[in-house]
């Protein structure tokens, strides 16, 4: 009996650390979206690894992730804290998505045959509705939901300058919190962006995109000021 149940415990395999990452990374995650890691919290290396349970080379891992999602920043003497994005920055981050998403829904909608493409979409869009009682979940579905129309466009260049400014964006919208941004990371929200491509409506879908992200900045800056204003 104890070889059997030995083998069963076995046969479950054990946690690499690749997932250990993974875990980390929504852990943290969760912590700076809920405001529990505050924007300039700093993150102490061992006091972090004692109260996650988790050695410090994983550790590093993960946060060298959330160091290139734009989720944290470091100092001249390396030293990690949760990234505070400025209002300039905010206006710049979602006017240059909406440059590049633009020309991606155009490249799309050039396409003869874009049915595999408005099925991954759906896919996405389906994401978005299923995660919208969790911020930081959502937050990965909105930003997969963009990624994969810029991936669809097949411009790898386009999708490159997309992900260098993707981080900041998850910083802008996560200091923001769940009051200001789920109301546009909502799916219904996002369900034009697949009609236009089934239409390959471009204008209407570009006057669209630029008017969503016009209004997530406005919101965001507007969370910003409301934030300053009772420091």
């Amino acid at each position: 009996m104890t070889q059997s149940r030995n083998a069963s415990l076995q046969s479950l395999g054990s946690i690499d650390r690749q997932t250990r990452r993974e875990q980390i990374l929504s852990r943290l995650r969760e912590a700076i979206s809920s405001g529990q890691l505050a924007a300039g919290t700093h993150l102490a290396e061992i006091e972090l690894s004692d109260a996650l349970g988790v050695s410090r080379g994983t550790l590093r891992e993960a946060l060298r992730h959330l160091q290139q999602e734009g989720l944290l920043i470091s100092d001249a003497r390396g030293r990690l804290s949760v990234r505070k994005v400025s209002g300039a920055e905010v206006r710049e981050i979602f006017a240059v998505r909406a440059a590049l998403e633009s020309l991606a829904l155009a490249e799309i909608c050039a396409l003869p045959d874009r049915s595999e493409i408005v099925n991954d979409m759906l896919t996405m869009l389906d994401r978005l509705k299923d995660t919208e009682d969790n911020f930081a979940a959502q937050i990965d579905a909105d930003l997969a939901f963009h990624e994969t129309l810029c991936t669809a466009s097949g411009n790898g260049t386009l999708l490159q300058a997309w992900l260098n400014v993707s981080g900041l964006a998850r910083a802008a919208i996560t200091a923001a919190g769940p009051e200001t941004a789920l109301n546009n990371m909502a799916h219904t929200r996002h369900a034009p962006f697949v009609e236009f491509i089934k239409s390959g409506d471009v204008e209407a879908g570009k006057q669209f995109l630029e008017e969503h992200m016009r209004i997530a900045a406005d919101r965001i800056l507007e969370r910003m000021e409301q934030s300053a204003d009772s420091e």
